[in-house]
C-alpha cells in the first residue's frame, strides 16, 4: 500500500505541473486571441484525444450514455468554468488565480448541503468561515487593489463545484473518458453558439482585461499559437491521465493534500515568465483557504 500511495503522490504531483502549463499557455497568447477562439481550438484536439481514451478503456465507437442531460448539464458547467477560468488568468497573478481555486472544497461543502442534504458539523462550518476569511484577504473587496479578475475565478470555482455535485449525484454510472467526450462536444456547441453573441457586441474600448478576453474578435493564429492553443488539448488529456492514475492506485485520502503543490508551481511559473511576486495578503490569504481545506480533508478521513 506505502508503494502504491507513494507512486499515487507522483502522478499526482505530474498531473500539478503539466495542469500548470496550461496557465501559462493561456496567459501567454490571451491578450492576442478571444477565449472563446482557444477554447474552440483546445476542444477540437480534446474530442479526438477522448476518444483514443475510450477505445483504450475497451470501448467500441464511440461513447454512449444513458444520461445525456446530465452529461450535457455537466458539460455546461464545465464550459462555464473553464471559461471564466481563462478570463480571470487575463487579469490576476499566477499565484492569486491558484489561491482563489483553492476555495473548490468549500464551495463543495456548501453545495453538498443544499443539493445533497448531507449534514455538516460544526467544525466544517468553522474551516468554512475560516476559508473564506482567507479568500476576502486575497481579493480585498472595497480596497484599491480589488481586481475584477478575481471575480471570475470565484465563478469558475462555483461551477467547477456544481460539476463535481453532479458527478456525485451520476454515481460514477458513465467512464471518465465518457464523460470527458459529451463535456468536450459540450465546449464546442457552446462556444459555436457564443461566439457569434460576443462578435455582435464587439470588442469594448477600456474594457476590463477579462471582460476584453470574453470579446475580442477572432483572428488568424500563427503557427505557434495555433500550436499552443492545440497543446491545450494535449495537455488536459495528460493532466487526465495522471489524475485518474494517481487516484485509482492509491488512496484518495492520503494523495488529495498534494493538489496544492499546484500554488508554489504557479508562483514559481510566474515569477519565472512574468516577474510576479506574490503579496503578503495573497499569500496570508492562500494559507487560511489552503489550511481551511486540508482540515475538511482530514474530516473526511476522519469519518471514512
Amino acid at each position: 500500500m506505502l508503494n502504491s500511495n507513494l507512486k499515487g503522490i507522483g502522478f499526482l504531483l505530474l498531473a500539478m505541473l503539466v495542469g500548470s502549463t496550461q496557465a501559462v499557455a493561456v496567459k501567454w497568447i490571451g491578450g492576442n486571441y478571444s477565449v472563446l477562439e482557444i477554447v474552440t481550438f483546445r476542444s477540437l484536439v480534446a474530442l479526438l484525444i477522448t476518444v483514443l481514451f475510450f477505445w483504450l478503456e475497451g470501448g467500441k465507437g464511440l461513447p454512449t450514455t444513458n444520461h445525456r442531460a446530465t452529461q450535457y448539464l455537466r458539460g455546461f458547467f464545465l464550459f462555464l468554468s473553464y471559461t471564466t477560468y481563462m478570463m480571470g488568468l487575463a487579469a490576476l497573478p499566477l499565484a492569486s488565480v491558484e489561491s482563489l481555486r483553492f476555495s473548490g472544497p468549500l464551495m463543495i461543502t456548501i453545495l453538498s448541503v443544499f443539493m445533497l442534504a448531507e449534514k455538516v458539523e460544526w467544525q466544517r462550518w468553522l474551516a468554512l468561515v475560516i476559508g473564506f476569511s482567507g479568500i476576502l484577504l486575497i481579493i480585498q473587496p472595497g480596497s484599491t487593489q480589488f481586481n475584477e479578475g478575481s471575480l471570475f475565478v470565484l465563478i469558475s470555482v462555483l461551477f467547477y463545484a456544481l460539476t463535481v455535485i453532479l458527478t456525485r449525484k451520476m454515481n460514477a454510472a458513465d467512464s471518465s473518458a465518457t464523460m470527458a467526450y459529451f463535456s468536450v462536444w459540450v465546449y464546442l456547441i457552446s462556444a459555436f453558439v457564443f461566439s457569434p453573441l460576443a462578435a455582435a457586441v464587439g470588442e469594448i474600448p477600456n474594457a476590463h482585461p477579462s471582460v476584453a478576453f470574453l470579446f475580442h474578435v477572432w483572428v488568424m493564429p500563427t503557427v505557434l499559437d495555433f500550436s499552443v492553443m492545440a497543446g491545450l488539448g494535449l495537455i488536459w488529456s495528460l493532466w487526465a491521465y495522471f489524475m485518474t492514475r494517481a487516484y485509482s492506485i492509491a488512496q484518495a485520502s492520503v494523495i488529495a493534500p498534494f493538489e496544492y503543490a499546484s500554488l508554489p508551481i504557479s508562483i514559481l511559473w510566474g515569477f519565472l515568465f512574468w516577474r510576479e511576486i506574490p503579496t503578503l495578503l495573497t499569500i496570508a490569504g492562500a494559507a487560511l483557504t489552503l489550511a481551511s481545506g486540508m482540515f475538511i480533508l482530514y474530516l473526511d478521513r476522519k469519518k471514512k
